[in-house]
This record gives C-alpha cells, structure tokens and sequence, in this order.
C-alpha cells in the first residue's frame, strides 16, 4: 500500500493518518495469541510495567486496581513481533511519509485489560523522547476492535505543529488542564488488525477500559537515520536500533 498525495499532505497537516484495518483474520488471531503468550511469560517473570501505577487519583484504591500494562520491544521476546517490524505493507506507508531509510526507535504494546484498563493520559511522546529532529512518527495497530470505551486513541488534530511543555496538573497525567483543549480531540475508532499513524508531537489520550473487552495494541515507533538522542548523541544502528528499510 502507498498513500496518496492527499493523505500525505493530512498527515503533515494534521498530525495523524487512520489507515483502518490491515492485517488479515487469520494474521490478528496468530498476533492475538503471540501476545497473550509473551504477556502471561511477563507476568510470571514480573518482566513488565504497569503504567497505571504512576496514576496520582484522589481515588488511590481505584487508581491502584488499573492495569495500563506495556512491554517495551515485543521484538526482542518474540520472532513474530520482530517480524511484524519490517511489515511491507507498514513500511510502504512509513517511506511515504519520512522517506525510504527507516530506523526502529523502539516498540511496545500496551495491554488495557476488560474493566480495569488505566489510562494513557494527554502527552506527547518526544516530550519523553527529546530526538531531535523530531520527524519520528508511530504506528498504532489493534488486536481488538478499538473504541471510544475501551480504550481507542484520541488526538488533537495540528496539536505536532508545536512542543508543549509537559508538566504535572493536580489531577493524574503528565500535563496540566489548561494545556489540552479536550474539546477538539478526534477518537480513532480501528477494527482488530488496524492500523493509524502519529506524529511524535500529536498530543493524544487512551481512556480506562471499563468494559468487558479488552484492548490489546502494539506500537512501532520509528525515524530517520542520524536522528540525535536527548544526550545530543546520533542514535547509532544495532540491535536494538535496527534498519527497517535502506535504500542508500
């Protein structure tokens, strides 16, 4: 698949781009039972986060009972993971948008359980990041349908064109009220096996999984070769910064 040149120019000017569903029946149960495996290994190791735990509610019993769950390079603990990195159908639509040499930053999948899913509060992600330039951009693909209740992405549409300053509010989440205009914000409904892409400045939001779906999805964050670390550093080629694609 290669995108059109109107979905490019969205994509720039908008921040984000919903492709919808890609993977095949048979490939979303193959990666729903890959998933499942490598999280009950993490839960038996206690090799994983739970990104709820940092949530600062007034409700602390309840905060305490979310589960946002995150494995940081899948690729790493399983080949099909690793596989799905180098997806062509994923890396044609990426060459589209930052160019035909393609580096891994990193992966992850983030596990909203039925019920006690946790949110993802409002934030962007090179405010974590600090890469500069900052051209890294996302892909976010579901194992199950996702919407609005359990869990789908919500962005703010033209939020990449500008850096906000992430700073802890009163209430959970990394960003205070005033900084995010909830209003505005677009919900990115996907079917199981679909996928849309982000830009690494797109402030975007995932709400607690109170249903009884789950909400499993996975990330593949990716840039340009020569993209500089926070420490200023370029962010060399290896292992865990594998070329995706080169075409030098």
């Amino acid at each position: 698949m290669t995108l059109s040149q109107e979905q490019i120019d969205f994509f720039w000017e908008q921040g984000y781009l919903k492709i919808g569903k890609v993977l095949t029946d048979a490939e979303i149960e193959l990666y729903q039972n890959e998933y499942d495996r490598v999280f009950a290994e993490a839960n038996r190791t206690n090799n994983y986060s739970n990104l709820a735990s940092d949530n600062k509610s007034a409700d602390s019993k309840r905060a305490a009972q979310r589960q946002m769950l995150q494995i940081i390079n899948m690729c790493e603990r399983s080949v099909l993971f690793g596989k799905l990195n180098y997806d062509e159908r994923i890396l044609n639509i990426v060459e589209d948008l930052i160019g035909p040499n393609i580096m891994l930053f990193h992966d992850q999948a983030l596990w909203k359980p039925a019920r006690t899913g946790g949110a993802v509060f409002w934030h962007q992600d090179n405010a974590y990041w600090k890469c500069r330039p900052a051209t890294l951009l996302s892909c976010w693909i579901t194992f199950d349908d996702a919407t609005r209740e359990n869990g789908a992405m919500q962005i703010i549409p033209g939020s990449h064109l500008k850096p906000v300053w992430h700073e802890a509010g009163k209430t959970a989440g990394p960003l205070k009220e005033t900084q995010v205009d909830e209003s505005k914000a677009v919900v990115i409904a996907l079917p199981a096996g679909g996928i849309m892409f982000h830009h690494c400045q797109t402030l975007h939001y995932t709400q607690p999984n109170e249903t009884d779906r789950q909400r499993r999805a996975f990330a593949i964050h990716m840039m340009q070769p020569g993209t500089r670390a926070a420490d200023g550093n370029v962010i060399p080629v290896n292992f865990h910064h594998p070329m995706l694609r080169a075409r030098v």
